[in-house]
């Protein structure tokens, strides 16, 4: 998985074509770290069809508020740098992300 930060979350994610999901994670949020395995597991199966990255939010606070990031975990989904979807906090479970990401691929 492309881990994105503030310098490189413009080129890998708004300014890049087709479909981007992008995991909004913390160094704190123990949520997060529990799905992160999920969301890999999930990139094998769907990375030929979606770019996958992720954003550690502690490190770019400002970006994830403009990206109105309110909660963690966030999952959302980009296509050509425009945000079509998300989940957050308890909807961000393996099956809810799955079934997002199946609608796009």
């Amino acid at each position: 998985m492309l881990e994105v930060d503030k310098k490189t979350f413009e080129d890998e994610v708004l300014n890049a074509e087709g479909y981007i999901l992008v995991d909004f994670w913390g160094r704190n949020c123990e949520p997060c770290k529990a799905l992160m395995p999920h969301v890999e597991e999930l990139e094998k199966k769907y990375g030929d069809k979606m770019k996958f990255c992720k954003l550690d939010t502690s490190k770019a606070r400002r970006l994830a508020i403009k990206q109105k990031v309110l909660g963690l975990p966030t999952i959302a989904i980009y296509k050509d740098g425009e945000k079509l979807e998300e989940l957050t906090k308890d909807d961000a479970t393996k099956e809810n992300i799955e079934e997002m990401i199946k609608k796009y691929v």
